[in-house]
């Protein structure tokens, strides 16, 4: 039954492999279950009811992306997004958390219509492949920033903007000692290396006193304190088009960001630069986006974490369905996941952003007009701090460069476009979102 589901022979990979892939992506990504409904919270969405909704719809979103588009993918609500609901939006704009919900549900449908009519299925096969490139090599240094500052490596400074943090600390120096191990396993061959150095650090972060063991095992949330709470005629009547569009644009494009690198990543991308399903994964999120605002939770997104599972040998959708099973099972074990400390996990983001730099090797160098915009995109990423600015940079400066140089037939009309609306959009919205 898994052969028939997932062509596991086909995709050279096994069951073992992939469980192995889906538990590794699943601990890179659990410290969501408690950070996304912190932020919520703050909103004034019930933490409780937050932390149901959000592995409830990580849940979905993962299992719909295993099973309908067979891709080793995880989906959880998006940071970011989630501080831009609760901040911008009902913090600053004053908006009522049950309203913001409506808007995140309105542009889950939207995401729907999108999908259907094969637009972001477009949007993805307009990107030029030297961008698909930068684009996983980006998504690499990206995690990888967020790994070394997790481990305490680099730190905020106002002078230089980033630092060299302070070495001494001891939960530093675990992290960099998983970081040291997990690498030398992944160098004798050991497929389990990522998942064995989490684990590893962080029992040995619990029994030197750097992080607290779980304060319990079993916790059942009050799953009803913000499902169907949305006000989808609220949000009609209140006319938040800016903020439906800034979730519409954001998760548009930070998806398709996540999608196509994690899909370099793993070696999908066809020689022509097609992804195959890629409208069944675009579809994915749609579906959890919509189920999410119907529990209580802000945006899914496919999330860069993914990369760590298949950086396991994880290759087909049962990593998602892994992943999915696990998020359910989180529900109730929420104490005992929640106290995976982020110095465990850093060192699974800084190898596996090592990894994915591999894809800059396919990048056109030689050429100006194809190498500067995949060096923004490769960039930009981890210096703004987000998928969708550094691939918006990318897109912007391609068409720009290849009409410069005489080059501009080269580009096709839906890359123009695509350039005209990230320009637009940073001219109308600044830096929102």
């Amino acid at each position: 039954m898994l052969e028939r589901l997932f062509h596991l022979r086909e995709n050279r990979t096994s069951v073992g492999v992939e469980i192995q892939a889906g538990v590794t992506t699943f601990l890179t990504m659990a410290y969501i279950i408690v950070v996304n409904p912190s932020v919520l919270s703050s909103a004034g969405v019930p933490f409780s009811g937050a932390l149901f909704a959000t592995c409830v719809a990580a849940a979905v979103g993962s299992l719909v992306m295993g099973l309908l588009a067979n891709f080793p993918f995880a989906l959880a609500p998006g940071m970011g997004l989630n501080a831009y609901f609760a901040y911008a939006v009902v913090q600053g704009m004053g908006v009522p958390w049950q309203v913001a919900l409506g808007a995140v549900f309105l542009s889950g449908v939207a995401f729907v219509i999108l999908t259907l009519s094969r637009i972001r299925a477009l949007v993805v096969d307009a990107i030029p492949r030297s961008l698909k490139t930068g684009t996983a090599a980006g998504i690499g240094l990206f995690i990888a920033f967020i790994g070394l500052r997790n481990a305490g490596v680099v730190a905020a400074n106002p002078t230089t903007l980033v630092t060299l943090g302070d070495l001494r600390q001891p939960g530093t120096l675990l992290s960099l000692l998983g970081l040291v191990v997990t690498a030398a396993l992944l160098a004798r061959g050991n497929r389990g290396a990522i998942l064995l150095g989490i684990l590893g650090v962080t029992a040995a972060a619990m029994a030197l006193g750097l992080a607290p063991p779980p304060r319990g095992i079993v916790s059942v949330p009050d799953a009803r304190s913000a499902v169907l709470a949305l006000d989808v005629a609220g949000a009609l009547r209140l006319g938040v088009l800016e903020v439906i569009f800034v979730f519409l644009f954001v998760d548009l494009f930070d998806t398709v960001g996540s999608t196509v690198g994690l899909a370099e990543q793993a070696g999908f991308v066809t020689p022509d630069g097609r992804i195959p399903r890629i409208n069944r994964a675009l579809m994915a999120d749609s579906i959890a986006t919509i189920t999410g605002a119907l529990l209580g939770t802000s945006t899914v997104v496919t999330y860069i974490e993914s990369a760590a599972g298949i950086s396991e040998g994880g290759r087909t959708g049962l990593v998602a369905v892994v992943v999915a099973g696990l998020f359910l099972l989180a529900t109730f074990l929420a104490p005992l996941v929640g106290a995976i400390p982020a110095i465990a996990t850093a060192p699974a983001l800084v190898v596996v952003g090592a990894l994915m730099m591999r894809a800059v090797r396919n990048v056109a160098w030689q050429d100006m007009t194809e190498a500067v915009p995949a060096f923004l995109t490769l960039v930009g990423m981890p210096l703004t701090f987000s998928v969708a600015n550094g691939l918006a940079l990318g897109f912007i400066a391609y068409p720009l460069v290849k009409l410069l140089a005489g080059r501009g037939r080269e580009v096709s009309r839906l890359t123009y476009a695509l350039a005209a609306i990230f320009l637009l959009r940073y001219i109308y919205l600044g830096v929102a979102g």
